[in-house]
């Protein structure tokens, strides 16, 4: 299924549908909110579990040299220490003296003179922002403050007593609880080099300009692998990673014409990273970062083993080699993979319903491996007789599927709702099933109907989901 989709879809058009569906909903909202917070409902809970189901199957369930381990939040401080988080891990922050709103600067340049500016020295983010009359986008006002380095790490304390706790910082990422377990992990799981470690979890920054709905978040979950190689590896390592990433876009559905790759120059370079490219998706504000792949080098486990005085080497039986490995690492935020789904999937089409009405049809075609719900059971009315029936293909469909059972109003008004939430097919069950045993299997992309008994519902199904492309 491989559908054009709407390459204007407005941003307002997909918070407004991932609300009114039970996607996302805003957080705190009987607060009366707290700024770029956000809950997942009903669907997107299912959506979100989904994208990441389908993440560890491919990555880790699908290969024999990836294993996965679930690490703490929060760390021993040392950590990013030796991680350099706590010298390092920086934006470049300016304010407007007159309203006192807060920038990211390098984003404000970029939103404002479409000029990459990750990287760039500050006193040259200052000078620019000045010179080319960029205005507060809150007040409209040009008098601006120097652009200064920001911590972006949230610190907590560990203890009882604030004043004589241990002060400690909620993870801003994933990957240093992977480079702390990595000596237990291979010791444990007797893993080889060339191996991977993969981790699923919470990350935490203060951002400065966070929002865009869920492309810039506070809370977040990565979905991120360090894999370890010998140093020679790392080039043609580093290409099979980027093809792979490509090839678990096009797993769940992602279009390609919507997304690119750029390569980070020597300025935009994390302290850690010797290599790094982005995939980029055409958002309605603009091509950003969908994910990063970067090649670490030694950087993590050389600088942890110098701090924790623990020896990380690598030590290889059949050669008689030491040496420290070298990461490359792909990493995957699932807060932004899931808005990207709802982007690329949104379509909007002319229809008419069973009297001969138009009405415009909207459309999230979802992939099925990671729609909320592959099947809906719909009864045609709600009637003692129909709703029975349906309820004994509901428990059968289970089984396989991911089910919604739906009763309520008309037919033609649960197909329009199964096709804004993302469902593949619908199983209509009517007065003709009581005796023929067969039911009516409706396609979201193409809206065809076709009777199938009953027995042979799942395999139907199963079929067209494996032929789905």
């Amino acid at each position: 299924m491989n559908e054009a989709r709407r390459p204007d879809v407005a941003m307002d058009t997909i918070v407004s549908l991932a609300r009114r569906r039970g996607f996302i909903f805003p957080g705190s909202e009987i607060y009366g909110g707290l700024a770029n917070t956000w809950d997942y409902g009903p669907l997107g809970a299912e959506l979100k579990r989904n994208i990441k189901n389908a993440w560890w199957e491919f990555f880790v369930q699908g290969r024999d040299d990836i294993v996965g381990i679930d690490g703490n939040i929060i760390l021993h401080p040392r950590v990013w220490e030796a991680s350099g988080h706590v010298q390092e891990f920086n934006d470049p922050l300016i304010d407007c003296r007159n309203c006192g709103s807060r920038y990211r600067a390098d984003t404000l340049i970029e939103d404002k003179l479409g000029q990459q500016a990750e990287g760039m020295p500050l006193g040259e983010m200052t000078e620019l922002i000045r010179s080319s009359n960029i205005a507060c986008p809150f007040c409209g006002q040009r008098d601006w403050t120097e652009v200064r380095q920001f911590n972006l790490m949230f610190q907590t304390t560990l203890g009882p007593v604030e004043t004589s706790g241990t002060k400690v910082f909620l993870r801003p990422e994933t990957a240093q609880a992977i480079f702390l377990d990595y000596r237990a992990v291979m010791q444990s799981s007797r893993t080889k080099i060339p191996f991977g470690i993969a981790q699923i979890g919470k990350a935490f920054r203060n951002e400065i300009t966070p929002g865009n709905f869920i492309f810039r978040l506070l809370e977040f979950e990565i979905m991120e692998i360090e894999y370890f190689i010998r140093e020679s590896e790392a080039p043609e390592t580093f290409e099979d990673w980027l093809t792979q990433i490509g090839a678990f876009f096009d797993s769940i559905g992602l279009r390609r014409e919507n997304i690119r790759t750029r390569e980070h120059e020597g300025k935009e370079l994390s302290h850690y990273s010797k290599r790094t490219v982005d995939y980029e998706y055409r958002f309605p504000f603009g091509w950003r970062e969908l994910c990063g792949l970067a090649y670490r080098g030694d950087y993590d486990l050389s600088r942890h083993s110098e701090f924790s005085g623990v020896d990380l080497s690598y030590f290889e039986q059949q050669t008689g080699e030491r040496f420290m490995p070298h990461v490359i690492e792909p990493a995957l935020g699932v807060d932004r993979i899931l808005l990207v789904t709802l982007l690329d999937a949104y379509d909007e089409e002319e229809a008419a319903d069973i009297n001969g009405k138009p009405y415009t049809r909207v459309v999230l075609r979802l992939h099925p491996r990671i729609a909320p719900y592959q099947v809906a059971v719909l009864p045609l009315m709600k009637k003692p007789e129909l709703v029975a029936k349906a309820s004994e293909v509901q428990a059968m469909l289970r089984k396989t599927f991911s089910v919604e059972y739906d009763e309520t109003q008309s037919i033609g008004r649960r197909y329009r709702r199964q096709d804004e939430i993302g469902t593949p097919f619908c199983v209509t069950i009517d007065y003709e099933s009581l005796d023929d045993q067969a039911v009516t299997v409706r396609e979201r992309e193409t809206m065809a109907q076709v009777r199938v008994p009953i027995a042979e519902i799942a395999d139907v199904i199963s079929d067209k989901i494996a032929s789905w492309s």
